[in-house]
């Protein structure tokens, strides 16, 4: 395969993202299109471009990976992700909608005070960018690896255009661009997944019906796990933890939520996420499938699989097994989950810190707009550092701690917005950050005490108890006459109603 092709492929795709980025921008880049695309963005388009915000660059690669190790009881988890998008609709959004909240964190000063409200959005903001870092440094290496090395392009190189791109088309109008640019991309992914998919049937020279008899017939294709409560694959562990991981990543994550918040009602808001999350469970299913199919030709063919599990697909799609030209789909794959969550990622980091760290929404338009350009670049760069101190580092195993750290910070988020939204109790604010910071390392030295007595290993349940730790931490420290402070909360929320 001729890899002026590919660079031209890369070329003209970028080319149509800078055009939908100069299309939505050129007749505004306020804040507020920043922000919120002036809440005028369609409810459908704003649900396809969040599976591709949804399913980054790692997931393209690591999905069909998983299917060696744990078959395809991933599909429990993702049972569980339809129900937390219905909780989200008809608990968080009218919230949202409510209050009219621009950072959803804000919710936490109205409720709680604001120590409560900085540390909700510091831990978003050092999840977020760490963790966006790590997934957009994952696929640039495979990039690097697999594409760009043939032309002898240094990685810092590839790190810095990659990201200057991602800038390029989201510093005018932020939500306003990528709720078009997503869907652009979204469609992309899923397009060269189920060309990957139809590839790897006509290798295995099989049929429609053929294929749906070897997935059957795989043992790979082994959904549900009832029998081993010690197995983290349990379906009641898996279940209940996906519909969790829901409402802590989407529904409790400005990333998510900013685009929701940028339709036109409620109600088109509900419309988009009960649509997207039907549509997430099939998409996950083809990315399982795929890695079945993969694993059944190998198995047919004798080919040997890489160690890593992340490297399965990667090797089938550059190594010539199923054509040269599949390393094009590949390619295209692989940028849109990328750049689709990298681009969302950027803008939310940037809203958040503009809204809840510098309080720009108090300064006058020109200069909160030069704030909010200027927090843009600052943070772009703060990813190029980010990833290069990877590079580095030059380990998967730190990059798998990163993500593993990233998971105990949400659970903080989880107990703070349940607390708020269940009890009529007022913690003593000035406590909450210190409850935030020590409820992640409980869950730690609980994790390592008990697998180290009993061999139990937790897995996406720690979540739930890291959200319990931090509820009762604040229950503890409560003021008693929890009515009163209902009812400030509520006089906080109509004085700003009034300013407004």
């Amino acid at each position: 395969m001729n890899s002026y092709i590919i660079l031209f492929i890369i070329a003209a795709y970028f080319g149509i993202l800078l055009l939908i980025a100069w299309i939505t921008g050129r007749k505004s880049s306020s804040n507020e299109a920043f922000f919120l695309g002036n809440r005028k963005s369609p409810w459908y388009i704003v649900s396809i471009g969040m599976i591709g915000t949804s399913l980054s660059g790692v997931t393209f690669v690591s999905v069909p990976g998983m299917v060696r190790s744990i078959d395809m009881t991933y599909m429990q988890t993702v049972l569980g992700f339809f129900f937390g998008y219905i909780l989200i609709a008809k608990v968080l959004l009218p919230l949202y909608y409510k209050l009219q909240l621009t950072s959803i964190y804000s919710y936490l000063d109205d409720r709680i005070g604001r120590h409560s409200y900085k540390t909700g959005a510091s831990f978003f903001l050092l999840s977020k960018i760490v963790g966006a870092a790590a997934r957009l440094y994952l696929v640039v290496l495979i990039l690097q690896h697999y594409v760009f090395s043939t032309w002898n392009i240094p990685f810092a190189v590839t790190v810095v255009i990659s990201i200057f791109l991602v800038w390029l088309y989201t510093y005018r109008s932020g939500i306003k661009t990528i709720i078009w640019t997503d869907t652009l991309q979204a469609l992309c992914l899923i397009a060269m997944l189920i060309v990957i998919i139809w590839q790897v049937k006509d290798k295995m020279q099989l049929d429609f019906a053929g294929m749906v008899q070897t997935l059957q017939a795989s043992p790979h294709f082994r959904i549900f796990e009832f029998g081993d409560w010690h197995s983290t694959q349990h379906f009641v562990k898996q279940f209940f933890s996906g519909i969790f991981i829901t409402i802590v990543m989407t529904g409790l994550d400005q990333d998510m939520m900013q685009k929701n918040l940028s339709c036109k009602s409620l109600k088109d808001a509900q419309k988009n996420m009960y649509t997207y999350g039907f549509a997430f469970t099939p998409v996950n299913f083809l990315f399982l499938s795929l890695g079945v199919l993969l694993l059944t030709l190998a198995s047919q063919q004798q080919i040997e699989l890489p160690a890593l599990s992340d490297d399965i697909l990667p090797m089938f799609c550059t190594s010539g097994i199923l054509g040269h030209s599949i390393l094009i789909f590949f390619t295209i794959g692989i940028i849109a989950a990328a750049f689709s969550s990298a681009d969302s990622a950027l803008t939310a980091l940037t809203t958040s810190f503009c809204i809840d760290i510098l309080g720009v929404e108090k300064e006058k338009a020109q200069t909160a707009k030069r704030t909010r350009l200027a927090v843009h670049l600052m943070i772009s760069v703060l990813f190029a550092i980010i990833i290069l101190a990877f590079k580095a580092i030059n380990s998967r195993s730190v990059i798998d701690a990163i993500y593993m750290i990233a998971s105990y910070t949400y659970g903080p988020l989880l107990g703070l917005f349940m607390f708020g939204l269940f009890t009529k109790k007022h913690p003593r604010d000035k406590f909450v950050p210190y409850i935030c910071i020590a409820s992640p390392l409980i869950c730690f030295l609980t994790d390592y005490l008990v697998k180290r007595h009993t061999g139990y290993v937790f897995g996406y349940e720690m979540l739930m108890l890291n959200g319990a730790i931090t509820f009762w931490g604040l229950w503890l420290c409560s003021i008693d006459n929890g009515q009163l402070a209902m009812e400030n909360f509520e006089k906080r929320v109509l004085t700003r109603d009034e300013r407004r």
